[in-house]
């Protein structure tokens, strides 16, 4: 492996490590209200938060290149303040956190689910406002559920390609990721350089993968009905 080949997999684990922090708390708070509260309209936002995953990746890029260009509500409004999405490392990362947040959102979901309400109800009773109870009760008795999470939408982050090449496009150093790097070795008839990185690219997403499943399977979770 070459040092630009280095770059180019430091570049995507870098863009891939940022769009997961950032869709940590929206992602958590969705996460959140859909275990815990009922409200109308609610089948609407989890049919929503799901919709990237049965979408094609490619649809979904051009709903992104629609909504950050120029022309677009928000790459307008962003326009303002001299940031510029389209075609920069900025369209990697949202890419990314498009992609990845469903399954942030799922994982979060199944272990906030997990922790026993009359745990947080102590809580309550004992004066903690809904935050606090949230920060002291139930996301350490979720955390590894949430952490699993967390790796999840990073390794599919780090796969992503459809949406990526439509918002982000392939400029070398500046928006390539390994997966689109890979379209064009193939395109270009460098299969033995495609392979080496997918080789790469099935050896890092193996190693973050099985990361999630350890950190899902570790004891001491506490679910409903345990004391």
């Amino acid at each position: 492996m070459d040092s630009g080949e280095a770059d180019l997999i430091l570049f995507t684990a870098g863009m891939a490590f940022l769009s997961a922090l950032l869709i940590t708390p929206p992602g958590l708070l969705i996460a959140w209200l859909l275990a815990r509260r009922e409200w109308r309209g609610k089948s609407l936002v989890e049919t929503l938060v799901s919709l990237p995953l049965v979408l094609p990746p490619v649809a979904t890029g051009l709903i992104l290149l629609k909504l950050f260009s120029r022309l677009g509500w928000l790459g307008s409004f962003l326009d303002r303040f001299g940031i510029q999405v389209i075609f920069t490392w900025k369209a990697v990362v949202a890419a990314m956190a498009v992609m990845s947040f469903p399954l942030l959102v799922r994982s979060a979901r199944t272990a906030f689910e997990a922790v026993d309400p009359r745990l947080e109800g102590v809580a309550r009773s004992l004066g903690a406002s809904p935050l606090r109870t949230f920060l002291a009760v139930t996301l350490p008795l979720s955390k590894r559920g949430v952490a699993a999470g967390m790796v999840l939408a990073f390794a599919r982050a780090l796969g992503e390609f459809g949406a990526t090449i439509l918002v982000a496009g392939n400029i070398p150093g500046r928006t390539t990721t390994l997966p689109v790097q890979i379209f064009q070795f193939i395109e270009l008839g460098r299969d033995a350089d495609a392979g080496r990185l997918m080789l790469c690219s099935i050896t890092l997403s193996f190693a973050v993968l099985w990361l999630s499943g350890w950190i899902g399977k570790i004891p001491g979770s506490v679910g409903k009905g345990r004391p």
